[in-house]
């Protein structure tokens, strides 16, 4: 007969396994003064951050609430004694007034206009400075300067450069004997558009050429040469390597811009204010029209419309970068 010695029996008196003593308490010191730890670093973090958040709603915030709640009233300048709440009757009025629909037009064309030229233009200069050639440094910085000036400053340089009688456009056009007498370019109906749009372009390749450069740097340069040493072109490289490669930075820069172009109305109200007869107008010079008239009620609607379409843009845009990102 076998016998298990007291030694090898389970701890416990009969031979089960002991269970804890659930009398003492855990000891809570340290998780105590871990709690009081983290509560007093985020109540440090909070004072810190309290002078920005309350700088930002004061300023930010507070405005966009106000500007929005004067879009449902009749609040005009010259009468501040009465500002009646009318509902959507500012609405009503900017959507039923004869020069909306060629406000809406020349948006369109605006970006349209803009937009393709500036990407065109700015993926050859970015190609261009991709290749290794001497003082690429310096074009590099020729052609990113124009990003750091103001757009208002441009729209000046240009309305100079488009002036009918000493503007520098109509002088080279008429050495080259394109031209036999002076354009009115910003005081034409026909010209104007053309003119804000030139200036436009002119400001905005730089854009796409930064952006595009910095996405073409990522191509691997070993894919391109195992391409070209099976016989494919530059333009076949072009179009089955580098564009694929890049093609989800090119629709995210794309529609960036399309973002900012149709919420830019420097260049134009520098130049011509929205004239002649309306045909420069987009839809955010024409809201700033509409306040320099001090009917606020009026333009706050406008600029409800805008930042609903800025709002579309910017949540596919938002949706579009997800998706690259999985």
């Amino acid at each position: 007969m076998t016998s298990t010695s007291a030694t090898e029996r389970p701890a416990g008196s009969s031979g089960r396994a002991a269970r804890p003593d659930r009398s003492r308490p855990a000891p809570t010191g340290a998780g105590r003064r871990r709690t009081t730890f983290r509560a007093r670093h985020a109540l440090t973090i909070l004072a810190f951050l309290a002078p920005a958040i309350v700088f930002v709603c004061w300023f930010t915030y507070l405005p966009m609430l106000q500007g929005a709640r004067m879009a449902f009233l009749d609040y005009n300048l010259w009468d501040l004694t009465s500002t009646p709440f009318v509902g959507f009757d500012n609405f009503a009025k900017v959507l039923s007034d004869p020069v909306f629909p060629t406000v809406a037009g020349n948006t369109v064309l605006w970006v349209i206009g803009s937009l393709v030229p500036q990407f065109v233009i700015g993926f050859l200069i970015a190609l261009a400075l991709r290749q290794r050639f001497r003082f690429r440094g310096v074009y590099q910085a020729l052609v990113f300067f124009p990003w750091a000036v103001s757009g208002f400053l441009i729209g000046m340089l240009f309305r100079w450069m488009f002036n009918a009688e000493f503007g520098v456009i109509n002088d080279l056009l008429m050495k080259t004997h394109l031209i036999s007498a002076p354009l009115p370019w910003l005081a034409d109906p026909k010209l104007a558009m053309f003119a804000v749009i030139v200036a436009n372009i002119w400001y905005g390749v730089t854009f796409f050429a930064i952006m595009i450069l910095a996405a073409l740097q990522s191509v691997p340069d070993e894919v391109l040469e195992a391409a070209s040493l099976d016989g494919a072109g530059k333009a076949r490289q072009l179009f089955s390597i580098v564009i694929p490669y890049i093609s989800t930075t090119l629709f995210l820069t794309v529609l960036l811009r399309v973002i900012w172009i149709f919420n830019f109305p420097d260049i134009i109200w520098a130049m011509t204010g929205g004239g002649p007869a309306n045909r420069t107008h987009i839809i955010t010079t024409w809201m700033i029209n509409f306040t320099q008239q001090g009917n606020y009620g009026t333009a706050s609607a406008l600029g409800l419309i805008v930042v609903a379409v800025l709002f579309v843009f910017c949540a596919f845009y938002l949706f579009a970068m997800r998706k690259a990102s999985r």
